[in-house]
Order: C-alpha cells, then structure tokens, then sequence
C-alpha cells in the first residue's frame, strides 16, 4: 500500500481539521492585515498523486500565478498556492481594494500583496499542521510567479529536489458578498517526511 493510501485511509479527517482550523486562522490573520472582516468557507481538503497536481489546476500549459515556498524544519516538503490569473486580480480588487487593470501584467505593489496573502495562508495551515504532529515547521520567504502550471512545478523540482508522491489539496474559497475567489493550496511533503508525518500522527507503518 502506498504512503498515499495509507494517509488517505487513517488520518484525512485530521487533516481535514488542519484544513479547517488553518482556514480560520487565516480568515483571522488577513482581517488583521487588511482591516476589514474576510470570510472564508470550509475548504474542501483531499489527498492526490503528485503527478495529478497541475491537472487540478487546468493541465500542465495552463497559466496560473503562484505563491510558492519550501517547509523547512522536521518534515521538510514543498507549498504551493495556486490561482488562476483572473481570479488573483479579484482578490486583489475585491480583498484587498486595490485598484487592477483587467489584465495580465502585475505591479510589483499587485505581486507584493499576493505573495504576503499566500505567506499568511502558508504560515496558518503549517501552524495547525504543527499543532496536530507537535512538529516543528516554518516556512521559507515566498517566491511568486506567473507561467504555466508545470512550469512552476518543474522549477519547484529544480530548486528543491525530489518532491513526494502524493500533495495534500485544500481548496480554498474567499468570500465577498456572496462572490467565491477561489484558489488551491499544494503541501508536497518531500518522500521521508511522510513517515514523519504518520507517526507524529500516531499511524503504524508498516
């Protein structure tokens, strides 16, 4: 049985919670930031192959902006958060009241605030990772960027090596007066720190 099964089989309902409790702690944390209250639905958190990832996202050619960045410390791995360009330019113009043009260049004040929107999503969800395994994780300064889907994974491997097998998938979904700006946040754990992660949430390997 693989990791991924064996993950999908006992603890996605923990992980679950983690998806639910970073949601909120990130609801949280952008209503701070941008001083205004920020809604977010339950995410819809699942588990897929990696290979699966950029097809999640539209295919492998599909242009997407991303917030990416490495987990660092007792499970090391690899963090994506992912939109779709048009959806990036509506949370900016509606979260964050910016003022965007309806296209696809970005200022760097326009890339400055998505990559700390996805820094704050980043440091909630491994903040209540961290809280159900009691392991210490932190994320890296945040890089972004606008190209294809399997670009952006493919330089992700580059940088940091080989990724896992399997992507932790929670879809999340702002609301603002009844609109939903979605996006879809990736943790790629590297392949060791699976075990890692099974144990510290209490399953046998084995």
């Amino acid at each position: 049985m693989s990791s991924l099964d064996r993950l999908a089989e006992f603890e996605l309902d923990v992980l679950k919670e983690v998806g639910n409790i970073g949601s909120g702690n990130a609801a949280t944390a952008l209503s701070t930031l941008l001083n205004k209250p920020v809604d977010m639905a339950v995410p819809k958190v699942s588990l897929v192959p990696f290979e699966e990832v950029a097809e999640r996202v539209g295919g492998a050619e599909e242009l997407v902006m991303a917030v990416f960045l490495r987990v660092e410390g007792e499970a090391p791995g690899n963090l994506f958060y992912i939109m779709h360009p048009v959806s990036a330019k509506r949370l900016l113009s509606r979260l964050a009241a910016m003022e965007v043009e309806e296209d696809l260049e970005y200022s760097e004040m326009e890339l400055s605030a998505l990559g700390e929107i996805g820094n704050i999503l980043a440091g909630s969800y491994l903040s209540s990772l961290a809280d159900f395994t009691k392991l210490n994780l932190s994320p890296s300064v945040p890089a972004i960027a606008l190209d294809m889907a399997g670009a952006i994974l493919s330089y992700g491997l580059m940088q940091y090596g080989e990724m896992g097998d399997a992507a932790l998938l929670i879809e999340t979904k702002f609301m603002d007066n009844g609109e939903q700006l979605d996006g879809q946040f990736f943790l790629i754990p590297d392949p060791e720190s699976f075990n890692t992660i099974f144990q510290a949430l209490g399953v046998r390997q084995p």
